[in-house]
């Protein structure tokens, strides 16, 4: 089987298909240059301790997906079958990610989505307000370390977004040193120091 690979004009007669998927996550925004804009996902980045402001443009994009979705069914009559199954089950699936409340649901509360809701959602914000961590940044340090664990998954993606019933169970994991792992790296280097060096003390004696 051959392929060009990326554009080359070489040809790999050895890779078979490739099953990545390329779609964009990501949008970037019509008007790279307006102000309001930028000074809002400058502070949404310093508030929920974001790496950059394409993190924001992949929530947007996800929501904007889903207000598109949301406005095609609304269109529909309300008895018609592809409103109730595919509505119900949008519904369903915010309520369970906890964007949407018990009492809000039907489809005009999905167009009152907001990217904050989104960014709340994530496993870094939720990490930092159970606690676990100093600091919104110190949560993301953590989560990229393997020290959290959702339920028995050990996750180390802060974009991950937390189920409602998932978020009880927002715990350190097992092998990290804030758990019940052993002590890091530099910690275990002080101890055999401190170790030697009374020792040393107890020999002088």
């Amino acid at each position: 089987y051959q392929r060009r690979v990326h554009g080359d004009s070489r040809i790999n007669s050895k890779m078979g298909k490739d099953y990545r998927v390329t779609n964009s996550t990501s949008k970037r925004p019509r008007r790279p240059y307006e102000r309001e804009r930028l000074d809002k996902e400058l502070k949404l980045c310093g508030e929920y301790g974001l790496r950059n402001k394409r993190e924001v443009w992949r929530v947007n994009y996800t929501l904007s997906k889903i207000r598109s979705i949301a406005r095609v069914l609304l269109t529909l009559p309300e008895k018609e079958p592809k409103r109730l199954f595919e509505g119900g089950a949008l519904l369903r699936r915010l309520t369970r990610l906890g964007l949407l409340s018990e009492s809000e649901q039907k489809l005009d509360y999905v167009l009152g989505l907001t990217t904050e809701k989104f960014l709340d959602r994530r496993l870094q914000t939720r990490v930092f307000q159970s606690r676990l961590a100093q600091s919104i940044h110190h949560a993301r340090c953590m989560i990229f370390q393997r020290h959290i664990r959702v339920g028995k998954r050990m996750v180390n993606v802060p974009s991950f977004l937390v189920r409602t019933e998932s978020e009880k169970v927002i715990e350190y994991s097992a092998t990290s040193p804030y758990g019940s792992g052993r002590a890091g790296r530099v910690k275990r280097k002080s101890l055999k120091n401190k170790k030697s060096s009374d020792a040393a003390a107890e020999e002088d004696m």
